[in-house]
């Protein structure tokens, strides 16, 4: 007679094999030797144990039996109750202390990540207790110094994640001179050098790209990550190249190379020959790839577009305001907003994996860099001791409090105006007299 075995389809749990070797024990004890071999059997097959360990452990189900652990013999309870060791919590590190300053540092990073945070906390804490703006004890500071990104993203997960905004891109395609520019190639550049930079337009279309609106020019050098903004009428020509020309006048490196993409407030014969008097590289992007212009396109929301939103500017007031702003923006994110450079890009099979290098300021990049001239360097050196994050991230949130009320006032103000021009508006009605054929049809 053939042994009844019993096939699993899916592989048991400890608690689940538990259960069955407590029922099979009973029956095996008090069973004959034949009728052992096919309890075993259906045992095996049914737990997945060998069969001498399965013969072991249902003969001694429930029996103290005499065992050797860790190379001491005692008595053992086959079958009965574990004990779980109690877990004995370590004292909390990072107290509500380390918290509220942590919240504190964070919001005065503008939000940053922890990779970020962790290098901007180490070179600030001690800025900001120059200035008096952060008061912390001993041991709090040594917390706050050796707190890991890790830690820091954990202890500030209930703060994060608030506003997600899109825009749209309102970029016209300049055909002008687009075969003297030509497109970017990384032979030409050399991005261990600052001073080769992209430029952007931002618009600030309120989601209505109609009529005049204002725009922000953007410029981001490759290798250090120095930015800056300006904020323009329109993108006339004359504004953005004024706009540009303003720009490389407050740069503290010179500029070796501007790549862009092919709007027309760029790709023009005026840009050109500057370039070309000045010996600057002047490339284009790829048409229709974004990704061309990466390290600038990043910076249209991480600074732009965080800073003054997605509000409609269109008036002289406002555009004032904006640069007022930007002027503040400018030494904060250049002199303290920590930024990754990726130095390694890695594909194994689907998954790719980037490597990038520590966080650090441009302004510390611009120092480390020896392409950049010593006397520049003392400007930027004495610039910095001069500065006050908290003081220029309060600087920054009351500007951003008058612009977003000036356009929140000015956009209700449209709204109302709209409304009254539709409600004395008089509809025509038409009257629908069908002709002859149709009527024909109708019946």
């Amino acid at each position: 007679m053939q042994p009844l075995v019993l096939e699993t389809t899916m592989r048991l749990t400890l608690h689940e094999r538990k259960a069955v070797t407590k029922q099979t024990a009973q029956r095996y004890q008090t069973s004959s030797k034949n009728q052992k071999g096919r309890i075993l059997d259906e045992f095996c097959a049914t737990t997945g144990y060998t069969r001498s360990y399965a013969r072991f452990i249902l003969r001694n189900w429930g029996r103290k039996v005499k065992l050797t652990v860790n190379g001491m013999r005692t008595f053992y309870l086959i079958g009965g109750p574990t004990k779980k060791k109690a877990r004995h919590r370590s004292p909390r590190k990072y107290d509500q202390r380390v918290k509220r300053a942590l919240k504190f540092l964070w919001l005065i990073a503008d939000g940053i990540c922890g990779k970020r945070l962790a290098p901007f906390i180490r070179e600030t804490l001690s800025i900001l207790e120059r200035h008096e703006e952060i008061v912390v004890d001993q041991q709090t500071r040594q917390n706050l110094l050796s707190i890991s990104p890790a830690t820091i993203d954990r202890l500030l997960a209930s703060e994060r994640a608030k506003f997600t905004l899109k825009g749209r891109s309102t970029t016209k395609p300049g055909t002008l001179l687009k075969h003297q520019i030509p497109i970017r190639t990384f032979s030409q550049w050399d991005e261990h050098k600052p001073g080769f930079v992209e430029i952007d337009l931002v618009s600030h279309d309120g989601g209505t790209p109609r009529g005049e609106f204002i725009q922000t020019l953007d410029l981001t050098d490759i290798c250090t990550k120095w930015t800056e903004t300006r904020a323009v009428k329109n993108k006339a020509q004359r504004w953005v190249f004024e706009a540009l020309q303003d720009i490389i006048a407050h740069l503290p490196f010179d500029l070796h190379g501007i790549d862009s993409d092919n709007g027309g407030e760029f790709i023009n014969a005026h840009l050109l020959r500057y370039c070309e008097a000045h010996q600057i590289t002047f490339t284009r992007s790829r048409p229709y790839r974004k990704n061309d212009n990466c390290f600038v396109e990043q910076k249209n929301y991480s600074i732009v577009r965080k800073a003054v939103g997605y509000y409609k500017y269109d008036t002289l007031e406002e555009l004032e305001f904006v640069n007022q702003l930007y002027h503040y923006l400018r030494l904060y994110t250049n002199f303290f907003q920590p930024a990754m450079n990726m130095i390694e890009k890695t594909r194994i099979g689907s998954k790719v994996r980037k490597k990038y290098d520590q966080p650090t300021t441009p302004y510390l990049r611009v120092l480390q860099n020896p392409n950049v001239p010593e006397e520049r360097k003392v400007i930027l050196r004495q610039q910095y001791e001069q500065l006050n994050p908290a003081e220029l991230k309060r600087t920054i949130g009351k500007l951003q409090d008058k612009l977003f009320t000036l356009a929140s006032v000015k956009e209700q103000k449209r709204k109302q105006q709209l409304m009254k021009e539709l409600k004395h508006t008089k509809l025509k009605t038409f009257n629908y007299i069908p002709d002859e054929a149709t009527s024909l049809c109708l019946e």
